[in-house]
Formats: C-alpha cells, sequence, structure tokens
C-alpha cells in the first residue's frame, strides 16, 4: 500500500502543469542524471492504521525539493507551491482510499555551490478500497 500511495503521490506532483514547468524531475528517489531543480521522496514509513473493516496504513513521506539561486524566495515559492498541490490531493485513487493529510515539518539548508535542499514530511491515512 505505500508503495503504491508514494506512485500516486509522484504522479499527483508531476500533473502540475506549473510544477512540471519548474522541475526537471520528480522521482522515487534522489535522480542520479536530472539537473537541479527536482523534487524526489527522500525517505517513507508506514504503521497500521487498519479498523475492524477494512486494511490501512499511516505513511509518512519525506520530499526533498533540490533548487540552486541567490534568492531564497525563489525557493519558498517553490515550496509552497509543492504544499498546496500535496494538500489538494484527491481522496479517492484506484485500489485506496485517502483519509487525512497532515503537514508535520519542513527543514531548509543552504549547501555547496548555491544549492539549496528543502525536506517537507506528511502524514498520509490511507485505506484500501
Amino acid at each position: 500500500m505505500e508503495s503504491h500511495f508514494r506512485t500516486i503521490l509522484l504522479d499527483w506532483l508531476a500533473d502540475d502543469p506549473q510544477l512540471s514547468a519548474a522541475l526537471n524531475d520528480f522521482a522515487e528517489e534522489a535522480p542520479s542524471r536530472a539537473s537541479i531543480p527536482w523534487i524526489g521522496i527522500a525517505a517513507s514509513a508506514s504503521t497500521d492504521w487498519s479498523t475492524k473493516t477494512s486494511r490501512g496504513r499511516e505513511v509518512r513521506v519525506a520530499l526533498e525539493l533540490q533548487t540552486r539561486g541567490d534568492d531564497p524566495a525563489e525557493t519558498a515559492d517553490l515550496v509552497a507551491q509543492v504544499e498546496s498541490r500535496i494538500e489538494s490531493l484527491p481522496r479517492h485513487h484506484p485500489g485506496l482510499a485517502l483519509a487525512s493529510t497532515a503537514f508535520l515539518r519542513a527543514r531548509a539548508e543552504q549547501r555547496l555551490r548555491n544549492t539549496r535542499a528543502v525536506l517537507i514530511e506528511y502524514r498520509f491515512r490511507i485505506h484500501e478500497a
């Protein structure tokens, strides 16, 4: 269920016209060949969130956004677009239903050669459909 959900999440992000124009890749992990800017799943973990009548998972996903530039406001704008897109994820998908989405935390850092990395973590509670 977690792997299926990761695919749904990345596809949802990649289907956004503004994000697709701004980012070079949407990856399951750090892409080996894509140039910055890109977004990838840095990590995910799931725990049981089943009920008496259906299987469920609480899935935590950490996305890493890599950008380059002198102006942190440009990265902040991109983070806001990513967060807005995540929070608009539809509830129903083939094989699962999303019960809730919650922002958990974010962390930003400046790296070598004028690159920036932002880690964005969300919690999703899902049930099998």
